[in-house]
């Protein structure tokens, strides 16, 4: 089933990006007029910005602009900083419930080519269900953030998580995908992960990543590491299968490091297996250390989840 002129709403998660928000509400504003102009969207779309608790006037911008517009600027104020994934999903449903027939949510650093939306609404109207907005080349990363990028998604696929290379959080999400997100209840959101296990009708739509419109990256090296461990963790038990396979190696090495002692002591040379002990022993500690800390990853998964603690407290919303 297609919709002719569908209801959007452009979700947008704001932490600290104060400087950004008009420069992004200005294009996004014209992007909405120029759709609903041409009959592709309806006139009542409109656009969401999520404060994710920041500390700077990002929430006054956000009421600034419902001021000028009341019927296209929405916000959404949490009363903490939740993260980026909490803060979007916040969003998300908040689209839900004013009725929108597909929401696209990006990033308002307008790094994410809004020109993309509107091939994504083509898609949407023509009976897709879930559009992501997917880089054709990561030419603008540095060398190593290209590696890392690939690398993360090579042991996603290896771990048995199904993602979509090169594609972050741009993406149309309509209203039956929507509800059937709504019914994940996890703590631990990786929606990266989630979206692509809803199922529905999927298509994928390719861009050009552009350079930030001001502001800093809110994703330096130590957020990315987390948010890959977090990824990781959330849909795979595979780290916990190799705790067996590394259990497994050390029986096997100590039973070498057993046979070599006692070849050492009957041969008269038993000072030389002391390395190979002290060896041994480094090796067993660390192959130890690696799964305990593995095991408390998902300790730490399982405390939050049992605790049913809201993903986020909406503060405000105008």
């Amino acid at each position: 089933m297609s919709i002719s002129t569908p209801r959007i709403a452009f979700v947008i998660p704001c932490y600290n990006e104060e400087e950004a928000l008009h420069v992004t509400a200005g294009v996004l504003r014209k992007k909405v007029e120029t759709l609903s102009a041409a009959h592709a969207i309806s006139a009542e779309s409109s656009i969401i910005f999520v404060d994710d608790g920041s500390a700077d006037a990002t929430w006054n911008e956000i009421e600034q602009l419902h001021q000028e517009a009341p019927e296209l600027f929405h916000g959404v104020k949490l009363a903490h900083n939740r993260g980026h994934q909490n803060a979007l999903f916040a969003g998300l449903m908040h689209a839900l419930d004013i009725g929108v027939d597909a929401a696209i949510s990006m990033d308002a650093d307008l790094q994410d080519d809004p020109n993309a939306a509107d091939e994504m609404i083509e898609r949407f109207r023509n009976g897709v269900e879930i559009v992501y907005g997917v880089r054709d080349s990561r030419e603008t990363d540095t060398a190593f953030k290209r590696n890392t990028a690939h690398a993360f998604y090579s042991v996603m696929r290896w771990m048995g998580t199904e993602t979509i290379p090169d594609h972050a959080d741009y993406r149309l999400m309509g209203a039956n995908a929507l509800r059937a997100l709504a019914e994940y209840g996890e703590t631990n959101l990786f929606l990266r992960g989630i979206v692509p296990s809803l199922g529905f009708r999927t298509d994928k739509v390719y861009y050009q990543r552009g350079v930030r419109v001001a502001g800093e990256s809110k994703y330096p090296l130590k957020k990315m590491i987390s948010f890959a461990i977090e990824g990781i963790t959330s849909f795979s038990v595979k780290p916990l299968s190799m705790i067996t396979g590394l259990g497994v190696l050390s029986v096997v090495v100590g039973i070498i490091m057993l046979i070599y002692t006692l070849a050492s002591v009957f041969s008269g040379h038993a000072v030389a297996g002391w390395g190979s002990m002290m060896c041994s022993l480094w090796l067993l500690g660390g192959m130890i250390l690696v799964s305990l800390g593995i095991v408390g990853e998902y300790i730490g998964k399982i405390y939050m989840e049992v605790k049913r603690r809201p993903r986020f407290i909406v503060e405000k919303t105008v």
